[in-house]
């Protein structure tokens, strides 16, 4: 039974991995070329930060939370290093998040003065800023706050084949509990929630008290940031679970979540990544349209190339 749940693990995290590469170049794709200019708006820079996130989940953290399952065999502080890499790229997605956030806030409270506030290059220096916190946030344990033993710490010296390299096995519950998801998550979720409230507070009263023409771009921004808000509970959703698990790991010990409620959560959480570009082509039309670009551009391409290879084959018969 732990054999076929292992293997539907795997599967599922297969596909999600694939979904998220995908999908998540696609974001970038459409937003870097299919967008006239998009990415001179701060927010579609900040949609690309957590696209490229995203796609790392798909293409490192998926493949490392599989092989960090207790079937590879590494050093200690291998092990430790690319468990760490996922708490990165965990971080990069939450504070790509709270730039968003701040940056709708800003662009609200601030409608005279926003442009000359949020420039392009302060912009990419606050992307620059997230990613460097993201690496300093997620590479803490490499400092000490791990589970590696003083026999343990030779970096020549493998993991013990009774406990080969997994997640739990290096990195510690308290610091998974009160650090990273207290800390790094929780923290920035709040003053997320609390902005978007302000945003939409804001936006409510001032669509009761405006004209027809700024009611208009009013409801353009009460759109966006409905999308954007939508983005943020799914993350909320999809990774509150695995965390509250480590709580109950911590308080209540190992019995208290099955291998099967376990990978459950870490298949819910990895599935965020899969499912932001299809939130972003339901939900924001520039991201929508720009979808369309690309797949009727490829359509032509594949129609183009399925000619050339019609016309080669008759050409060869004759």
């Amino acid at each position: 039974m732990a054999d076929w749940a292992w293997v539907t693990y795997t599967v599922l995290e297969v596909l999600i991995a694939v979904a998220c590469c995908l999908g998540n170049v696609l974001v970038v794709c459409a937003v870097a070329v299919g967008i006239h200019n998009c990415l001179r708006e701060p927010t579609f820079c900040f949609l690309v930060s957590l696209a490229a996130a995203d796609f790392l989940v798909g293409a490192a953290a998926v493949p490392l939370a599989v092989l960090l399952d207790g079937w590879v065999k590494l050093t200690s502080h291998q092990c430790l290093f690319l468990s760490c890499v996922i708490l990165v790229l965990t971080e990069a997605s939450v504070l790509s998040l709270l730039a968003i956030a701040i940056d709708r806030y800003l662009r609200l409270h601030m409608p005279f003065r926003y442009k000359a506030i949020v420039t392009q290059r302060r912009t990419l220096l606050a992307m620059s800023v997230c990613w460097i916190l993201s690496f300093l946030l997620g590479f803490t344990p490499l400092l000490g706050w791990h589970n590696l033993s003083a026999a343990g710490t030779n970096t020549s010296s493998a993991l013990p084949s009774s406990s080969q390299c997994t997640f739990l096995s290096v990195i510690t519950l308290p610091f998974m509990v009160y650090f990273n998801f207290l800390g790094c998550i929780m923290a920035p979720l709040l003053v997320m929630t609390f902005l978007y409230v302000v945003i939409f507070w804001s936006l409510h009263k001032r669509l009761k008290n405006s004209c027809p023409q700024a009611q208009a771009m009013l409801l353009r921004e009460k759109k966006l940031a409905c999308s954007l808000a939508l983005v943020l509970t799914l993350f909320a959703f999809c990774w509150i679970p695995l965390h509250l698990m480590n709580c109950l790991l911590l308080f209540q010990g190992p019995e208290a979540v099955t291998r099967g409620a376990l990978y459950t959560g870490i298949l819910l959480s990895h599935a965020n990544s899969a499912v932001n570009p299809v939130v972003y082509a339901c939900r924001i039309p520039k991201i929508q349209k720009a979808y369309g670009q690309i797949w009727k551009h490829l359509a032509l391409k594949l129609n183009c190339f399925t000619r050339n290879e019609s016309i080669q084959q008759a050409i060869t018969s004759d």
